[in-house]
């Protein structure tokens, strides 16, 4: 498995990551299988977030972490916070309380990173900047990212805090498409064209920010896996017939269209089957050819100008 440098922060991950929202439903040997699959096909980078599975998402990791003493040296844990019951929340006392918890059900003594979740529109920069310093000053967060931001939002919240963002979590697939979409119809009437995200990629390449990509897999806003949807037939075929070449299953070579691109995103995956994941962790390290990019690109549904 290749190693990315997360942001310019120097800390090295796995380019796949296993993103934990869904863990809670397995067994104790389940989990303790899928976890060992992951660190066997040399996934060491985990995504969690406070309000997974009601937080038991991050306390049966924690139990896995108890019981397999060395394996928290080995890895780097990722957490989220600020989406509450009905509202968002960046404030100083929510972001300390939440790490707090998370540190507790994880049965770690830090996060290497923390990532706010979904933007707050009434975040008080200045008082994320001072939950920060707190949480880095006490060792308990190293490195700190957001999530579903857009460029604007996160030069606003830099301004004011004294480290530097290292990752913007977004939703980036083969059947989801519009982080790159805008960029390829510039100054083209077409709802391709649309920017929806204020220009994120680039923003991100510019500014030294690793993008992780939630839900690959996924069409829509949780709309359905696009593997067994009949609306994304020719681009299952087409994963299907390009993956054939690496020995590749069809969801490995969409791990291997979202690594191909330059800007070095980061897939998170979340699948909870251990053959699944072996099979996909192999997409990262296959290079796609340009032609077979836009390929797969064209085969969901996407005209080029």
């Amino acid at each position: 498995m290749k190693s990315i440098n997360l942001g310019n922060s120097g800390l090295e991950a796995s380019a796949v990551a296993l993103g934990c929202m869904r863990i809670a439903e397995l067994g104790t040997s389940e989990l303790a299988q899928l976890i060992d699959a992951c660190l066997e096909a040399g996934i060491d980078f985990f995504d969690h977030a406070d309000i997974y599975g009601g937080g038991r998402c991050e306390e049966r990791f924690g139990e896995y972490l108890h019981t397999h003493p060395g394996v928290r040296d080995r890895i780097l844990i990722q957490s989220k916070c600020g989406i509450r019951p009905g509202f968002f929340d960046f404030s100083l006392p929510h972001i300390l309380h939440s790490v707090d918890q998370s540190l507790t059900r994880l049965q770690t003594d830090h996060l290497d990173v923390l990532l706010l979740h979904r933007p707050d529109t009434l975040m008080e920069p200045e008082e994320v900047a001072e939950a920060f310093t707190h949480l880095h000053q006490s060792g308990k967060v190293r490195h700190f990212g957001v999530s579903n931001q857009n460029p604007s939002q996160m030069a606003l919240l830099q301004k004011y805090v004294p480290f530097k963002l290292i990752a913007d979590q977004l939703q980036f697939g083969p059947a989801h498409t519009p982080l790159v979409d805008s960029g390829l119809n510039v100054n083209i009437k077409s709802p391709l064209g649309t920017m929806y995200d204020g220009g994120v990629l680039e923003y991100c390449r510019l500014n030294e920010i690793t993008i992780q990509t939630w839900s690959p897999f996924l069409f829509g806003f949780f709309e359905g896996v696009f593997l067994t949807s009949e609306r994304y037939t020719e681009l299952t075929r087409t994963l299907g017939r390009i993956g054939e070449r690496y020995r590749l299953s069809p969801g490995a070579a969409a791990v291997a269209w979202v690594a191909r691109h330059p800007a070095k995103i980061q897939t998170i995956i979340g699948s909870t089957k251990p053959q699944r994941v072996r099979e996909n962790a192999r997409g990262a390290d296959v290079e796609l050819t340009r032609e077979e990019w836009y390929e797969i690109y064209r085969s969901a549904g996407n005209r080029l100008p």
